[in-house]
């Protein structure tokens, strides 16, 4: 009887958990993401979170997925070109040119002279180091940028307004 009720009791456990993911903000999903999975969340948006940790604090309780089932999910996988995660981007989509380091970008935005400098690790603006142009426009900016549009790089109406010079 004692352990109908401990089943009962951890069962609510978990609806009251999957309850809570949706009332969370990005920090608090980030921090149960480190509980849950031990290491830092991946940089994607709300609901993908919501849904990994849903599914996380579920396999804890209920038990995840057997050996027998991984092993049979794998050989589906390795015939089915759809269901692999082993997908390798065709040639076509492939970046033709690199930006060579040592390349210099200048933005005016909102009557400030912005200038960027392309470095082996990334690139480097007012002293730092970014993974991506995007994320140097978002630095300016304070919104979501296509870096290669805010630096002029790719065509845009909007950006060819604003005006960019590479160097």
């Amino acid at each position: 009887m004692n352990d109908l009720k401990e089943r009962k009791r951890s069962r609510t456990s978990v609806l009251r958990q999957l309850a809570a993911l949706e009332q969370m903000n990005n920090e608090q999903l980030r921090e149960k993401w480190l509980d849950l999975y031990g290491e830092n969340a991946p940089k994607y948006r709300k609901a993908f979170l919501v849904k990994r940790l849903a599914y996380r604090i579920q396999e804890l309780y209920y038990g995840g997925l057997s050996d027998p089932a991984k092993g049979c999910l794998k050989r589906i996988a390795a015939t089915d070109p759809v269901a692999t995660v082993k997908v390798q981007v065709p040639d076509a989509r492939k970046p033709q040119d690199s930006i060579l380091p040592g390349t210099r970008f200048v933005r005016v935005w909102n009557e400030k002279r912005h200038e960027v400098i392309t470095r082996d690790s990334g690139f480097e603006y007012d002293g730092r180091i970014f993974r991506s142009l995007s994320a140097v426009a978002r630095e300016i900016t304070g919104t979501r940028w296509n870096g290669k549009i805010f630096f002029g790089l790719k065509g845009s109406s909007t950006a060819k307004k604003g005006g960019a010079d590479a160097e």
